[in-house]
């Protein structure tokens, strides 16, 4: 017989079906008649070391995700535009009705490093526009924060930003201001495995 190369995608399939879809069968199959009911909407990086689902161990149907390059929100702009993160933004707000909306940066990532040095070559024609809404603010915290601080400073800087950018949603101020939408800022460090929230003084510490 011939020898079968990996294919990655399609084994880890195989492995699901074996070994997690006898025990979780019934709960997907009440999602699908039920429909989804998430309790948080989560702006993350599409990194592939920052994934939200095993970060907090969710299970189906628990979390409506957003990923993009450096989880950027843009500003609220109804232009008639293709607005990829804002028309999630708009179902998961006011269809799914999530009590949450989290911004979840990350350590080493590749889009704000894009903001501080610019982005490579190959990617003009949409990464080096996309990051360049958030390459002042970056720049900033950065050069501020100082050599031994600035990548990180300039993560938490986007998270920041994506943050104020969400409150000039009308619909998503309005949730927050009467308490039925909360807004909450994250970092996640790769190698230490370390979440840190944002807090009221606009630091961030580790999620105890």
């Amino acid at each position: 017989m011939p020898h079968r190369a990996p294919d990655f995608l399609f084994d880890g399939y195989r492995r699901f079906r074996i070994e997690r879809w006898p025990d979780a069968r019934a709960e997907y199959e009440t999602l699908a008649e039920a429909g989804q009911k998430p309790h948080t909407l989560i702006v993350a990086c599409s990194d592939s070391r920052a994934d939200p689902a095993l970060i907090f161990d969710a299970k189906p149907g628990e979390l409506f995700v957003v990923r993009n390059v450096a989880n950027l929100v843009p500003p609220y702009e109804p232009d008639g535009g293709l607005h990829g993160v804002s028309a999630a933004l708009e179902f998961g707000v006011k269809v799914l009705e999530v009590s949450r909306i989290v911004v979840m940066g990350h350590a080493r990532c590749g889009g704000v490093a894009a903001m501080l040095k610019g982005s490579p070559d190959s990617c003009r024609d949409f990464v080096q526009p996309w990051v360049e809404q958030a390459q002042p603010i970056a720049r900033e915290a950065a050069q501020a924060a100082g050599p031994e601080r600035a990548e990180s400073a300039a993560e938490e800087a986007v998270v920041r930003q994506s943050l104020t950018n969400l409150r000039s949603f009308p619909w998503i101020a309005e949730r927050e201001a009467d308490g039925r939408l909360a807004l909450t800022g994250l970092h996640f460090g790769i190698a230490d495995g370390v979440l840190r929230v944002l807090g009221r003084g606009e630091a961030f510490k580790p999620v105890a």
